[in-house]
């Protein structure tokens, strides 16, 4: 087993994992990664993903590779209540599951039986729609998910069908969440169950759009890759992202040094939206005479956070990864990572286990009591802005950290007055901007000017104090305000500093600007989203999918870090790597084939048909899967082709254009909810791509508290924890609206003030 890094610090975790779907894998591959004890219980004949196709010359699949190294595994049935499992179960720390609430009681697995059968246990449960939804008996992948949480409405171009973002994101998204949650309930008095449901994490991702619509009643729809304020546009020799801020306009008009930006008009918002036909050509050819490369330097160099897609090929021989050691073959195996720099922290790359491998040994519990909230008297410094610090920022302060949100008085948040992300936008940032409140609700306020001798005395004190320190900062700026880790580490030496930098704090291209769109074409996200024809499609300036995902792992890390006592640690959290170890069992592939992945739309390994279809209405669709030929058959006895039912699944792949062709004659006259109603009564797995709008009139999301009602509406909650509900926060720190109390008041005050 290979293992990075020092040895795992704090205690070890014995954590036991029952699950057949990615995100309940990927949640269990975090723990493995880190060190812990990972059981894998596998039904007679091992885990169905372990032979999925693409397989490797062993006939092992290499997402199961991927998502289960450094596990140990055990054959469980759950048939007959699991025997073992309840022994195991005995001596856990940490219980893993995917079952829906149907399955989970036949098994004798229900969260109530758990929890009153072994109290102290945590269990970690990820399914399509919680863990007390009928729904969530059902199948349900990132695909579906993102079709019933919204955010496949928001990705793909304008006139073609809702996209699901490369891979299995929302797996990916929900893993990281449970990570979260399974931290939070760590530190709880007896433990707590952490439900995570996909199509909740799916629709906070796309919380951007809730706040549009509740602001403005506009509806947003997906800009693709050709329509938005930000686009791909093509080099002489790949694809590369034109990403800019209005401010930055002047910028972008020099680098491309073509007369046609040089009109007076087009230095405003509205300007550049009235008159995008004539200037945006005026790009692409200039774009089209460069190599990717090249753009991308120069636009880094005056100061723009362009980006270029790149593939997985191009990912493995990135100088970047190669320098950070991020992407290696070790001991004959491919392997990526680690996830996270750290001293104090390692990262394991070793081999899946075979079926009933050796189970894991027993270790010693320590007990642990932690008052309500979770986080309650933890302090954190938040010099986070935009989206990926901001958030991580906010998700603390919501289970009960005292988070102090630290601007300048001459360079605040830029999220603050933030533009609108929508092309037609007419106000220009001159007010403040809905979305700030959404990631500094519940924190306070305050501003420091770190360029000056009081500014950082100031700052020193607090650090002094503080528990945690988040940062999003370009690396070089915090070490020109004096606010680097060693700096800070001289002062508080058990201080948890979180770096969320673009590409990590180290390596040729570490000082390089982005944005989350940037991350999807340097990451590879963006290479491996599409239709068939094989243009990059990214989550676009609306959504910035990757600054989402990096809020729910950062959080997760920094309280991983508390519960494991690893005090005085500085965490290099690339943002990129991040999205590209979506990605792992892709390149996996390739460093064993040379196979390059492409876009295949909505299409999916082990599922056919697998996409989006038309229904009746204005962009009404609804997303189908199926796994098995049994749903097959049933599709095709539902839409009228029975003649299908009999055909093998590798015909229904071949031939997916008269399988399309058949399912949308019977979509397209049906309105959305009879498809969904049909399909469901029929045993096919589905959901309706939903809108913004019908999002925020759904039952379900306002039950679980996805988004949170009132003046300004607000983000709520990615997850739920059965026996700790997070009070409304407070509304967003005005700028420096807390200086009075953090930085002359005493610090019992501070978590009064936060509330209010």
């Amino acid at each position: 087993m290979a293992d990075l890094g020092p040895p795992l610090p704090g205690r070890p975790l014995r954590v036991v994992e029952v699950s057949e779907g990615i995100a309940a894998q990927v949640c269990g591959r975090l723990f493995a990664g880190f060190g812990h004890a990972v059981t894998k219980c596998e039904p007679p004949g091992g885990d169905p993903l372990r032979t999925v196709e693409p397989v490797d010359a062993s006939g092992l699949s290499y997402t199961f590779a991927a998502l289960n190294a450094d596990k140990h595994s055990v054959e469980v049935d759950l048939t007959g209540h699991g025997g073992p499992l309840r022994g195991l179960l005995a001596d856990a720390d940490v219980l893993i599951t995917d079952l829906g609430p149907a399955a989970a009681r036949a098994a004798g697995l229900s969260a109530a039986r758990l929890r009153e059968e072994f109290p102290g246990l945590v269990v970690v449960s990820l399914t399509p729609y919680g863990l007390d939804d009928p729904r969530s008996d059902r199948f349900g992948d990132s695909f579906l998910a993102e079709c019933a949480g919204g955010l496949a409405a928001m990705v793909g171009e304008p006139d073609r069908s809702p996209l699901a973002l490369g891979g299995e994101q929302t797996a990916h998204a929900a893993a990281f969440t449970a990570f979260f949650g399974a931290m939070l309930a760590l530190r709880r008095p007896g433990g707590d169950v952490a439900d995570v449901a996909l199509c909740d994490v799916a629709a906070y991702i796309d919380w951007k759009s809730d706040i549009t619509y509740a602001h403005n009643g506009a509806v947003p729809t997906r800009t693709g890759a050709s329509a938005g304020i930000w686009r791909i546009l093509r080099a002489a020799d790949g694809w590369v992202g034109v990403v800019y801020q209005p401010a930055q306009w002047d910028a972008v008009a020099a680098l491309v040094g073509d007369p046609a930006l040089a009109d007076p008009r087009l230095r405003e918002d509205r300007g550049r939206f009235e008159l995008a036909d004539q200037w945006w050509p005026a790009v692409e050819r200039w774009a089209a005479r460069l190599p990717m490369r090249e753009i991308y330097a120069l636009a880094q160099r005056a100061g723009l956070p362009f980006g270029y897609s790149v593939d997985v090929a191009e990912l493995v021989s990135t100088p970047q990864y190669l320098e950070r050691g991020f992407i290696s073959g070790a001991d004959g195996r491919p392997g990526i990572g680690p996830i996270v720099r750290s001293a104090e922290l390692g990262w394991r790359n070793g081999p899946p286990p075979a079926p009933g491998q050796a189970a894991v040994p027993a270790t010693e519990p320590a007990a642990r009591q932690v008052a309500d909230p979770p986080l309650a008297g933890v302090t954190v410094l938040d010099l986070g802005t935009i989206t990926a610090g901001a958030a991580t920022g906010r998700l603390l302060a919501d289970y009960g950290a005292t988070v102090i949100k630290v601007e300048s008085m001459n360079r605040p948040d830029s999220f603050r007055l933030w533009p609108s992300t929508r092309p037609d936008a007419t106000d220009g940032g001159m007010e403040e901007s809905p979305l700030f409140e959404s990631n500094n609700a519940g924190k306070l306020g305050i501003t420091l000017d770190l360029k000056t001798a009081e500014g950082r005395a100031a700052m020193r004190e607090l650090v002094a104090t503080a528990d945690v320190l988040i940062e999003n900062f370009t690396v070089g700026v915090t070490e020109r305000l004096g606010v680097d880790y060693p700096t800070l580490r001289e002062i508080n030496p058990r201080l948890v500093y979180l770096s969320l930098s673009s590409q990590g704090q180290t390596g040729p291209e570490a000082r390089g600007r982005s944005y989350g769109s940037t991350l999807d074409l340097l990451s590879g996200l963006a290479s491996v989203t599409g239709y068939d024809e094989g243009h990059p499609i990214w989550s676009s300036a609306d959504l910035n999918y990757p600054d989402q995902i990096v809020s729910f792992f950062g959080a997760a890390l920094v309280v991983y870090c508390l519960n494991q006592e690893v005090g005085g640690t500085h965490l290099d959290l690339s943002q990129r790597e991040l999205v590209t170890w979506t990605l792992a069992d892709r390149i996996a592939r390739y460093l064993d084939t040379g196979e390059v992945a492409t876009p295949t739309g909505n299409r999916r390994p082990g599922s056919t048909p697998h996409d989006a279809y038309r229904c009746a209405g204005d962009d009404q669709w609804v997303g189908i899967a199926c796994r098995h030929d049994a749903e097959r058959a049933a599709l095709a006895r539902l839409i009228g082709a029975e003649e299908l039912a009999g055909r093998p699944a590798g015909w229904w792949l071949t031939e997916h254009e008269t399988v399309d062709a058949a399912i949308t004659r019977w979509t397209r006259d049906r309105t959305k909810a009879d498809c969904v109603r049909e399909l469901t009564e029929a045993g096919v797995p589905c959901a309706p791509v939903v809108s913004a709008d019908e999002r925020a009139g759904d039952p379900h999301f306002q039950r679980r508290r996805v988004f949170l009602p009132g003046v300004p509406r607000r983000k709520g909650f990615p997850l739920r924890l059965c026996e700790y509900e997070p009070p409304d926060p407070g509304p967003a720190p005005s700028l420096g609206q807390h200086n009075a109390v953090v930085l002359s008041g005493p610090r019992q005050s501070h978590e009064g003030a936060q509330r209010r």
